[in-house]
């Protein structure tokens, strides 16, 4: 076989053309060479506004518009760059302080080099991603310069030069080459008397000084950070990656076992010796972790400092199985890290302990209880973790522990090492160094954690920003958006220009001619309303009802036709992809899609005509489906009603217009369809729900009330449910392996036998699991003529004890896996809130092609693409439930502040030195400890099997799991996290 080689010409075009080669092994063994060409130009702008030599040759769009350059003609200035100056930074200096770079007082006209954003994707994927974000951040102007293209800045592999110490040289050549090219620019443009200066950052010692030596300006980050203003706050946001507490010159007093290496850990998990998942921590005791593993019934128990070896709640880790007569039941005392660990020193020494002799003593009084003749049975197996898969490491919100401040000295560059306590109870409190200390007591900080060494018995971080005071509403809002990763910053220029020109003007085309009527059916003569919550304005859904000639009935559900303003894979489209959904708080909505869509454009407001996509059934009056239509189409709603206002109108015999009649019969049909529902085993759930009323010119909280539901309520839900069942099915029978749907799995039995024996035990009620019919007609058996909110507070408990519904794409599951257990529904997806649900979009673009209203895109067919979708919707749904959660309970700690009211509670949990109940009136729980009750702390005694703690000494009392009791309800600030929370106190 003959190889043909494409000879080079030997002049000048010669020098544009270079090759890389790459050796690498393939699975068989073999080596393969591989030489790629690189074409050299010259025509890669260096996207400073103050070079007119690059505008002139800049590449041009598809308009023939020259590309905006983003380098600013007036960088900043500082004492040591007069004129301005712009960084280049290497990638270690990317790595250590990437969150000096995202803050918003310094760090700007940044050249982020071809060489470096490649670099960082091969070291860390996550810090890739908030690069490249940094890079589409329009105020902070970061340029990705593609160094390695240009034929100026291209470095070629020296023979015998490691990858780092090539790629350095190129950050030095890239680095001169701007400062020498700028230099000539601004020659030749006399209105500008001297270039501002290129500074390279690096914190490779050899690295700069090799800069030195070729003239290159260069300064590690810390001596850089050291000449802007406000250099205090800012030298605590580097990350350190040497052991913050100490150096390490001794031996430590004891150590954490080194993780086995990757290859080991896969071997085990492979042959079965070990094994895999992820490491969650009891919220009730900091020393209890736990792995689930498909291979067990029941969670493996990691128990103590030792087991846990350094894994963080939320890691993927690798466990082995201890030997079985260390298995023992899961705890029933309740531990906080802050109370057992108060005392601990953050300048910690030589002798510091991994395991303290306090938790030594409470390991071993749990293993006492575990040996005791009453929890013969319950014993679990245990492991410990041997290796880490991946971390799950984040930003962490919290506040600094006040007694680890040991110096109240605020002079400058005085590090101290102090800790941070996260908000999250289950996250271990984290050491970092600080230069303001005392000034940060009292303050809502951002922390990450950056390492965590054997010898350290806390992993240790670096500070990145301070939100505010401890309670003000704006620092704890933007904690909570913060701890759970909601989205955030307002909508970038690029998502704002996909919008509507005509803004708040965009109306429906007059004109039926107009082609944006193709396909559509017009249906603005139809009596058509919307009920939502009071105030609601993003709205999605809207629904008709009349009785056809032969007695059944045309039931219609409109829902805002989001997709034909936001077109898939534009600015817009990612963004809403990246949000996932809108987030609800008490005070506020984090907006998936820009406000002119969400509250304007898409919503179904009344009296005006609205772009929508249908589902129409004609229906018996035994609300059986004859036949179902999806269709684009035009509505123009009657009216928007709160649920209250049409309940009132439905009630109210007076009035029997059209469109009231309409809405009685949606209300009659909504009734036998959710008798069918439940017939088939669907789930009368329940979770704790209030209403937070704020006083109307302050926004401050003054009272909290249970949510009322009415008929109203479980009328739309109806309807939603049967839209959302009827669009599943549709686009499943078309797109077979690619339909977006939602399942919601059959909860291990497992989950539910402590809740089968306590109720067993305590009422002599049984709690049946062979189907969701078997459940449901349980629950709704667990009734008490004495107790009668003990039906719904089992409820609250079983809803604990089931699996989370997930999205997924068609054909990753088998069809017996679609099934929606809750719902008692063979197949299931999300289509009637398209506003604030992501999934939902998609859902309507696959509808649309399955229709044929128009062609689908390209990720309708692309199950790798709808899969990597439902992952972080998942994410993203989950998160937004949790931070609306910690929104209520935030504004419910507020508005008790400085109240004292008694209520009555009931009793939903039992340990041995404490015990949590739950409040109906304010739907909150508490948990009341031993040591609270009375000085000095009573004594106890814990009959585990019968779920009874008897209370002696200074205060006497029984307490019996699901017993009534009297509460005194105050407010407190807690200790451990910083929130303001309720007391509550036995009376």
């Amino acid at each position: 076989m003959t190889s043909l080689k494409r000879a080079l010409p030997a002049g000048e075009e010669s020098r544009n053309l270079s090759s890389k080669v790459y050796i690498r092994s393939t699975r068989s063994g073999k080596v393969q060479k591989i030489v790629r060409e690189v074409y050299l130009r010259r025509d890669i702008p260096c996207s400073s506004r103050l070079c007119t030599e690059c505008l002139a040759i800049a590449p041009r769009d598809s308009h023939n518009r020259t590309l905006t350059f983003i380098l600013s003609e007036r960088p900043q200035r500082t004492a040591k760059f007069p004129n301005g100056h712009y960084i280049v930074p290497d990638t270690n200096a990317i790595l250590s302080g990437l969150d000096l770079f995202e803050a918003t007082t310094s760090f700007y006209d940044v050249i982020v080099l071809q060489t470096v954003l490649e670099e960082v994707k091969n070291r860390s994927l996550p810090l890739y991603h908030r690069l490249v974000a940094l890079t589409k951040n329009e105020d902070k102007r970061f340029y990705v310069f593609f160094n390695d293209f240009r034929q100026e800045t291209y470095v070629l592999r020296n023979h015998g030069e490691t990858i780092n110490d090539r790629n350095d040289r190129a950050v030095r050549k890239a680095t001169g080459w701007y400062a020498q090219h700028l230099e000539t620019s601004v020659r030749a443009n006399k209105s500008i008397s001297k270039p501002p200066a290129v500074v390279m950052i690096s914190n490779d010692k050899e690295n700069l000084m090799k800069a030195k030596s070729e003239n290159v300006q260069a300064f590690s980050l810390s001596d850089y950070v050291s000449g802007l203003d406000d250099a205090d706050r800012l030298l605590d946001m580097i990350r350190d990656f040497t052991d913050v507490a100490r150096p390490k010159t001794g031996k430590a007093a004891q150590v954490y076992e080194m993780h086995l290496p990757e290859s080991k850990l896969r071997t085990g998990v492979n042959n079965g010796t070990m094994y895999q998942g992820n490491f969650s921590v009891s919220p009730y005791n900091y020393l209890e972790g736990s792995v689930n593993v498909p291979d067990f019934e029941r969670p493996l128990l990691v128990l103590g400092r030792e087991n846990s070896n350094r894994a963080v709640s939320g890691d993927v880790v690798v466990v082995q199985l201890l030997p079985k007569d260390q298995w023992k039941a899961p705890s029933t005392t309740v531990l906080d890290e802050g109370n057992v660990s108060k005392d601990d020193n953050a300048e910690a020494g030589e002798d510091e302990a991994v395991v303290t002799q306090r938790e030594r003593r409470l390991l071993q009084d749990e293993v006492k209880k575990t040996h005791s003749k009453s929890r013969e049975g319950r014993s679990q197996p245990t492991a410990r973790v041997v290796g880490i898969i991946r971390r799950n490491w984040r930003q962490y919100v919290g506040h600094i522990d006040k007694d680890s401040v040991r110096s109240s000295s605020t002079s400058a560059r005085n590090q101290q090492a102090v800790f941070l306590i996260p908000m999250d109870k289950r996250i271990p409190k984290i050491r970092i160094r600080t230069r303001q200390a005392s000034s940060l007591t009292g303050q809502r900080v951002v922390a990450s954690m950056d390492a965590w060494d054997e010898d350290s018995r806390y992993p240790t971080g670096h500070f990145i920003k301070s939100l505010g005071e401890l309670e003000s509403k704006e620092a704890e809002t933007e904690a909570l958006l913060m701890e759970y990763d909601v989205q955030y910053r307002p909508f970038p220029k690029t998502v704002l220009d996909c919008l509507p020109a005509e803004g708040h003007d965009w109306k429906v085309p007059s004109s039926t001619d107009d082609p944006g009527w193709r396909g559509r059916r017009d249906l603005r003569d139809l009596l058509i309303c919307s009920i939502d919550p009071p105030g609601c304005v993003d709205i999605d859904d809207a629904l008709h009802a009349r009785q056809l000639p032969n007695g059944n009935y045309e039931v219609g559900v409109h829902i805002a036709d989001v997709s034909n303003f936001v077109k898939p894979n534009n600015a817009m489209d990612a963004e809403a992809s990246a949000r996932g959904t809108t987030v609800y708080l008490v005070d506020k909505r984090i907006d998936m899609l820009p406000m002119l869509l969400g509250t304007d454009l898409c919503s179904l407001k009344s009296h005006v005509e609205r772009y929508a996509f249908s589902v129409i059934w004609e229906i018996t009056a035994d609300a059986d489906i004859v036949n179902s239509t999806f269709t684009k189409s035009v509505i123009a709603s009657r009216e928007s009603f709160s649920y209250e206002q049409a309940q009132t109108r439905i009630d109210n015999k007076s009035q029997n217009d059209d469109l009231t009649r309409g809405m009685r019969a949606l209300m009659m049909l909504s009734k036998r369809l959710r008798q069918k529902r439940m017939d088939a085993g669907a789930l009368n759930l329940a979770s704790p729900e209030v209403r937070v009323e704020a006083e109307s010119e302050t926004s401050d909280p003054v009272d909290v009330k249970t949510k009322q539901l009415l008929d109203t309520n479980s009328l739309v839900e109806e309807f939603m449910l049967l839209a959302n069942i009827s669009v599943a099915s549709k686009i499943q029978g078309v797109f077979p392996q690619t339909a977006l749907l939602r399942r919601h799995a059959a909860p291990p039995k497992t989950n539910f036998e402590e809740l089968q024996q306590q109720l067993k035990v305590k009422k002599g009620m049984e709690l049946r699991m062979e189907s969701s019919k078997a459940v449901a007609d349980s629950l709704d058996a667990c009734t008490d003529a004495k107790q009668p909110f003990l039906n719904t507070l089992i409820r609250i408990m079983a809803t604990r004890c089931m699996m989370s519904a997930e999205y997924f794409c068609s054909g990753s599951q088998a069809y017996s896996e679609y099934r929606h257990y809750g719902l008692a529904s063979e197949i299931y997806t999300h289509f009637t809130s398209p506003i604030r649900r992501y999934a939902d979009l998609v859902v309507h673009r696959q509808l649309a092609a399955a229709i044929e209203y128009e062609k689908a895109e390209a990720s309708v067919h692309s199950s790798h693409k709808l899969e990597s979708i439902c992952k972080n919707i998942n994410v993203r749904h989950r998160n937004a439930q949790m931070a609306g959660r910690a929104s209520v309970e935030y504004y419910v700690g507020q508005a008790l502040k400085g109240r004292v009211v008694d209520e009555e509670g009931y009793v939903m949990k039992v340990f041995s030195n404490g015990f949590v109940v739950f409040v109906p009136r304010f739907g909150i729980e508490g948990l009341i400890r031993l040591r609270e009750m009375a000085t000095p702390e009573p004594e106890s005694s814990f009959d585990v099997d019968n779920y009874k703690l008897t209370i002696s000494g200074s205060r006497q009392a029984s307490i019996e799991l699901f017993q009534t009791v009297k509460v005194r309800i105050s407010d407190d600030l807690e200790e451990s996290t910083g929130k303001r929370k309720v007391r509550l106190h036995l009376l």
